[in-house]
């Protein structure tokens, strides 16, 4: 892992846990496979616990960690660094992907309904006229009373999105091709397809995955069904947008948008996305951050005390899984 990324993921607390339940031969991380200390650590290692920055594990490191059997993963995805020769190995993985959601659903929620309330256009606007306004005429469809909720992708956000949103008077849709009936009725929403959603939503949030079958799978067309007004939320990747008619969009002034992702990570420091008055633009924000990290740590200890207790992992990732998540 990179320990400028992680280094509030492990407090002394946890590192404390993690030392009783196992023996850890460096506290220390390491940064490479290739440095020396990790053809010393990696032939006595059983449990690999791996964060932000990881390397690839691929055959030279299994080769290198004999007795390798599981790698905790105290961040998010393991698409970085998981490898189909872990999957061939039998390798036990898990991540702390459930933690990771908790503060990005917390930002869609605050996102959703600052979006409604046209709080963002109206602390700019305010402060140029800085006087009196009757604000629902000037911003029509002002307020979070009654709208429809559209999400895109029941994924661990997705989900934890639509809990946090039951106690408001909203309409939720949800569009996910592996989302049956059923379960959305466990949810409390409505399935409908991703043409539908965008044409009746208020606010459409994003919570699919990056993958080849997502790439720009909001398209210019779907884009063009959202109604005058609407708001789309950006917490999952700008891979899943189509970046230049989102821009045409915003730029007309027809829906607003708060976006935390985009693609490239960094824009141009020309795109217009950085001043207008109906985008809400923040950089890659959503997810754990500063003293929310921690829970990615615990999490990954979690994880481990089970495995020392003999028990399965509570987020254990296959295979298989992987065409599902981010």
């Amino acid at each position: 892992m990179v320990p400028l990324l992680t280094a509030e993921v492990f407090s002394a607390e946890t590192t404390a846990r993690l030392q009783k339940v196992a023996d850890v031969p460096d506290l220390e991380p390491l940064t490479t496979f290739e440095e020396p200390r990790a053809h010393v650590l990696l032939p006595k290692t059983e449990i690999l616990l791996t964060g932000w920055g990881c390397s690839p594990v691929d055959s030279k490191v299994l080769d290198l960690a004999a007795n390798l059997r599981a790698i905790v993963h105290a961040a998010g995805t393991v698409k970085q660094h998981i490898t189909e020769a872990c999957w061939d190995k039998g390798i036990l993985v898990t991540s702390a992907a459930a933690a990771n959601a908790l503060p990005v659903a917390e930002y869609t929620l605050a996102a959703i309904l600052f979006a409604n309330k046209r709080a963002f256009p109206i602390q700019r606007r305010y402060a140029e006229v800085r006087e009196f306004r009757w604000w629902p005429m000037e911003f029509p469809g002002l307020g979070n009373y009654a709208k429809v909720i559209g999400i895109v992708g029941a994924s661990f956000v997705g989900r934890r999105v639509i809990e946090l949103l039951q106690p408001f008077d909203f309409d939720i849709v949800v569009y996910d091709p592996f989302l049956d009936e059923n379960d959305a009725r466990k949810l409390g929403v409505r399935k409908v397809e991703l043409p539908e959603l965008m044409r009746i939503s208020d606010v459409v949030s994003l919570h699919a995955p990056a993958l080849p079958e997502t790439h720009e799978m909001i398209s210019r067309e779907m884009l063009s069904l959202m109604k005058s007004g609407a708001t789309i939320i950006n917490t999952a990747r700008g891979w899943i947008v189509d970046g230049s008619a989102l821009t045409e969009e915003v730029v007309s002034g027809r829906i607003y948008a708060v976006i935390d992702t985009t693609e490239p990570e960094i824009l141009p420091g020309d795109s217009p996305l950085y001043d207008l008055p109906n985008v809400f633009l923040t950089p890659h924000i959503a997810g754990a951050m500063g003293s929310e990290t921690q829970r990615l740590g615990e999490m990954a200890v979690d994880e481990i005390e089970r495995y020392a207790r003999g028990e399965a992992f509570r987020y254990a990732i296959r295979r298989e899984d992987l065409g599902r998540l981010a």
